[in-house]
């Protein structure tokens, strides 16, 4: 998937420690407190994946747009008041 026209900047993303914890929450807690083979489970592992798709395709597009010259700005919440996060 290339980008184009060429970025006017930076875009600001979710960190991916976002992702990382929710993956760890739910894999090292909720999926284990669940019946295996239940619908529950079915539906948080399907979380899980969907989790790590959502992780990959920002990783992907992160890279494609810092190559086109853009740069990434990581969020750690929408409150403006706190610190910036640095920038990559």
């Amino acid at each position: 998937m290339a980008l184009s026209p060429a970025p006017s900047g930076e875009v600001s993303l979710p960190a991916h420690i976002h992702y990382e914890l929710a993956l760890q929450i739910l894999e090292q807690a909720s999926l284990p407190a669940l019946p295996a083979n239940s619908n529950a489970y079915r539906q948080l592992h399907s979380a899980v994946i969907h989790l790590r798709k959502a992780l990959r395709l920002q990783k992907q597009f992160e890279e494609e747009w810092q190559l086109s010259g853009g740069r990434v700005e990581y969020q750690w919440s929408l409150n403006r008041d706190r610190p910036r996060s640095q920038t990559k």
